[in-house]
């Protein structure tokens, strides 16, 4: 072999290391997001409790689930639980592959009384990869954000109350 050759075959090893070296580093850069929330301060944001009836809680939450643009995958009124999911994003990310990223939706609506329920909901961002290679990558994280749920139970509260008022 030339001497160019081999120092064209060593800058392409170089090239290749530093590029694996980078993908590990990036790869292993986990964000931090604080402290983990405890069961007890989850359920006060999870959660809330209307007066109505269940038929009318169950029904208003399956309706903004399909409003905010989620697919409904399982519902059972008499178990009180629903499951849904959002359309996914794909793009795809250099060194990774292919990324795709949904959320992940679960209600329980129980019946607390004649005329109380209570309605837990449960948001997930799912994150799965997948590579040329072959390799595949999924990971699943809570939403903690008391917004994203406060705003979902400010539009179940309108949902009841225009059901509460057809039904009158």
């Amino acid at each position: 072999m030339s001497s160019r050759t081999m120092q064209a075959v060593s800058k392409n090893k170089i090239v290749f290391c530093a590029a694996i070296a980078l993908t590990t580093l990036l790869g292993g850069c986990v964000a931090t997001t604080g402290p983990q929330k405890t069961s007890i301060q989850l359920q006060a944001f999870q959660s809330k409790e209307f007066e109505t009836n269940k038929k009318i809680a169950f029904a208003s939450t399956m309706s903004i689930f399909q409003d905010l643009g989620y697919a409904i995958g399982t519902a059972d009124i008499d178990t009180g639980f629903i499951t849904a999911k959002s359309p996914t994003k794909q793009d795809f990310v250099p060194f990774v592959g292919q990324r795709m990223q949904d959320v992940k939706a679960t209600a329980f609506v129980e019946e607390m009384g004649q005329k109380r329920t209570k309605i837990r909901l449960n948001f997930v961002n799912s994150v799965q990869t997948s590579s040329g290679y072959g390799m595949k990558g999924e990971r699943d994280s809570p939403i903690e954000d008391p917004e994203v749920y406060q705003e979902t139970f400010a539009k179940i509260t309108k949902a009841i109350f225009v059901r509460e008022s057809i039904e009158e």
